[in-house]
């Protein structure tokens, strides 16, 4: 078996992601056989892994995608064993080892936890095979210990599998001393043996003005510190998998084409926009709840959504119906992905209530097509073909639902010889079940020249490896990765 070290946070969004695949990284660039894990995961950002043996795909979280790709390796299923999609503010589609395994509300799904430990397992062990190092996420925080028995995804599999944990503090949302302190103080004896020591993330500045901090968190844990890694710059070029950034993707620096983006309650896999924010012309701007659509944007993004019916409801309640309206009535542009290719249409039908308890919503009329919802889950990734500029896209399709109309005789691309999406006669609205198209560089420069801006001259995919290598030489520089590695078991 490999061995391997976790990191577990003080909290969410403490900047665990980026920092197990910068690990995976530095790791990798040592030589090592290295993968990442992460036993439970929340997000609706998706991606696909293949599944050996088996016809399409499965799904695991993207940021699991993200550090393969820091390893230099296919994402695998067993990376991210068990992966929840909030569909409402109270459950979740559960999906285990890359399949769809039900829905179940939070107080249910905290009775079901324990029957999922042994597919987590299995997958850890699976995984295991033939790598020298596993580099595993922890999910929230261990400190939640009115979730600790039923844990899975931080305690309760690090005791489980014997895995030694590094604890991540985040300086930049203050409280950094107090975070990592009580988390020592409320742990059980048996968990707080499991962590070997901490790492302070995110600071900003003269990192030596911590010293007394860390003799302050020595004084009270007795646990060493590995070092204090500074701000990351080049994170802000990795896929982003919590939708807490996109609180701060409100606003931005002003550009020559504003994109704007409507915040779905449940949006998902939103880092489809990551290759057009790249772009030195273009400002991406996620617009909240409650605020309208900018009247100065050229083009208008409607992304993926996890509850397409739920989200279209929304959408009219926050009246971005009527701002969408009048941006094609000023000739603007609108692009739906997957969901919200779904919510271009004249209707959407959930027969069988797969979303909830309404099944029949009118769309925002954009597009001559209808979408009747079905069981059956598309999920794989694919190779395609611009149809309007004959540019090659390479991307991934996680989809319920079948949609057809007049509309659809203009596909937006050919997936292995068949068309896919709907174009408008006018050419300026457009939707596609495939997720990544805007990485396709050849087909984002063509797309946005026919905006009026040059663009595209970015190999979005290298600059993503260049980050890998920017923070996996930050970490090795930052921390003590000798000690870190040494310290997996």
């Amino acid at each position: 078996m490999a061995k391997a070290i976790m990191l577990q946070g003080t909290g969410s969004d403490v900047g665990k992601t980026v920092l197990v695949a910068g690990l995976c990284r530095a790791a990798r660039n040592r030589g090592m056989q290295v993968r990442p894990f992460k036993p439970q995961n929340m997000s609706n950002n998706a991606a696909v892994a293949d599944i050996s043996g088996a016809a399409g795909g499965g799904e695991i979280g993207r940021a699991q995608w993200l550090q393969a790709i820091a390893c230099g390796v296919k994402p695998s299923i067993h990376m991210n064993p068990v992966l929840l999609k909030p569909q409402s503010d109270i459950g979740s589609q559960v999906v285990v080892q890359g399949k769809v395994f039900g829905y179940a509300k939070a107080r249910d799904y905290q009775e079901l936890k324990p029957k999922l430990m042994g597919a987590v397992l299995d997958s850890w062990q699976t995984l295991g095979e033939g790598a020298e190092l596993i580099v595993v996420e922890g999910a929230g925080s261990p400190a939640e210990i009115n979730l600790r028995p039923r844990d899975i995804a931080n305690m309760g599999f690090a005791t489980r599998a014997g895995v030694p944990v590094i604890l991540v503090g985040d300086i930049d949302r203050g409280g950094v001393i107090a975070s990592v302190a009580g988390t020592h103080l409320i742990l059980p004896e048996d968990d707080r043996r499991m962590i070997v020591g901490y790492l302070i993330n995110k600071f900003r500045g003269d990192a030596s003005l911590f010293d007394d901090g860390i003799k302050a968190i020595g004084h009270f844990t007795g646990w060493p510190c590995f070092g204090v890694v500074p701000w990351l710059k080049a994170a802000a070029l990795l896929p982003s998998e919590d939708s807490v950034i996109l609180e701060r993707l409100a606003g931005g620096e002003e550009r020559a084409l504003k994109v704007a983006v409507p915040m779905l309650g449940r949006i998902a896999n939103f880092d489809d926009l990551d290759p057009l924010r790249a772009e030195p012309q273009v400002e991406v701007v996620f617009v909240p709840p409650g605020q309208r659509l900018p009247e100065d944007a050229g083009l208008v993004v409607i992304p993926g959504s996890k509850s397409t019916i739920g989200d279209l409801l929304l959408f009219r309640d926050n009246g971005w119906d009527r701002d969408l309206e009048a941006h094609r009535r000023r000739g603007g542009h609108v692009v739906g992905i997957c969901g919200g290719y779904q919510m271009l249409g004249r209707i959407v039908h959930d027969p069988l209530g797969i979303e909830g308890s309404v099944t029949r919503a009118e769309g925002l009329g954009l597009l001559d097509v209808e979408t009747v919802m079905a069981p059956e889950k598309t999920v794989r990734n694919v190779e395609a073909r611009s149809v309007r500029y004959g540019e090659p896209l390479s991307g991934y399709e996680i989809h319920l639902g079948k949609t057809t109309g007049a509309d659809c005789v203009r596909p937006t691309a050919v997936i292995n010889g068949v068309d896919d999406g709907a174009t408008s006669a006018d050419g300026k609205v457009f939707g596609t079940y495939m997720h990544g198209l805007f990485g396709a560089d050849g087909f984002r420069g063509r797309f946005l020249e026919s905006l009026g801006i040059r663009g595209g001259g970015i190999d979005y995919r290298a600059e993503v490896e260049r980050a890998l290598d920017e923070i996996a030489e930050q970490l090795e520089r930052h921390l003590d990765c000798d000690a870190i590695f040494a310290a997996a078991r």
